[in-house]
């Protein structure tokens, strides 16, 4: 549990020097250079998400509360929501007018769903973890960048794509789930 603690603990400070200790971040820079910081950024994030998989495979878990049957569906939704913000984060939508920091909303919801399916501690930690840092990197960078600046709204096309990445998305994540986590999600759901 040791390894996937420290290596969810060293994402989210990774994350956090940006919004939290910007000075730090371009003294970083200054001293290392422009590349060699974003080298060095890039392999600690990659040391943390090693530490994640390992941490988590090798954790023997521990059920701290059964997860409530009735929230599946409505989990699962978030779910699909989650992946529908994450989309949206890197393109034109409708949607980003309304949330300001889409890809962080959705790895929030993304870790609350997954405590609201998972009652263990690794999932206490994993997704815990991280939706906890998310919300932390929202106010963070809210604080730091003041007023929300909203953009244009771009054609009703845009949102329709977007719509039809987050089904294509979900679909390769239902499919590719019991590979990447152990567990399928139609299984899930059957219990």
């Amino acid at each position: 549990m040791a390894l996937l603690t420290f290596g969810v603990l060293l994402f989210a400070c990774l994350h956090l020097i940006k919004s939290v200790a910007p000075a730090f971040r371009a003294s970083m820079q200054n001293r290392l250079g422009e590349n060699a910081y974003k080298g060095l950024f890039s392999l600690l994030v990659l040391a943390a998400l090693a530490l994640v998989v390992l941490g988590w495979r090798g954790a023997v878990p521990q059920y701290i509360y059964a997860p409530p049957v009735p929230a599946q569906h409505p989990a699962m939704l978030l779910l699909v929501l989650a992946i529908g913000l994450m989309v949206v984060s890197s393109r034109p939508s409708r949607l980003r007018r309304l949330i300001r920091h889409p890809q962080l909303t959705g790895v929030a919801l993304w870790g609350i769903a997954h405590l609201l399916l998972n009652g263990d501690s690794r999932a206490l930690v994993l997704f815990g973890g991280m939706s906890i840092w998310a919300i932390v990197e929202i106010v963070a960078i809210n604080r730091r960048d003041g007023v929300w600046i909203k953009d244009s709204a771009p054609p009703v096309q845009a949102d329709v794509i977007n719509l039809l990445i987050t089904a294509i998305v979900v679909a390769l994540l239902i499919i590719t789930h019991p590979w990447i986590a152990g567990v399928s999600v139609t299984g899930l759901l059957q219990q």
